[in-house]
């Protein structure tokens, strides 16, 4: 897989993906270059999943409430 199929990966199958690299890292096993790898691939991924929910977050909307209390639409999200 190159960094086109790594665009196309839904959030949830990139996740996956990164967490069975850090598990194969962590067991210590692969030889010297398929670390180096493995390493290149999950540092891709975690981009890749840091960018979806960045996207994600830009979407969400936070309802606004009139000095009443009542809603009176929607502002952009603020995570501060």
């Amino acid at each position: 897989m190159d960094q086109a199929d790594i665009e196309n990966l839904t959030f949830e199958a990139a996740l996956s993906e990164l967490e069975q690299i850090v598990r194969n890292l962590e067991q210590g096993q692969a030889p010297l270059d398929e670390s180096i790898e493995l390493y290149q691939r999950g540092d891709k991924l975690k981009r890749h999943c840091e960018a979806r929910l960045k996207a994600a977050q830009a979407r969400i909307e936070q309802i606004a409430l009139g000095p009443d209390g009542q809603p009176q639409g929607t502002k952009p999200f603020d995570a501060d």
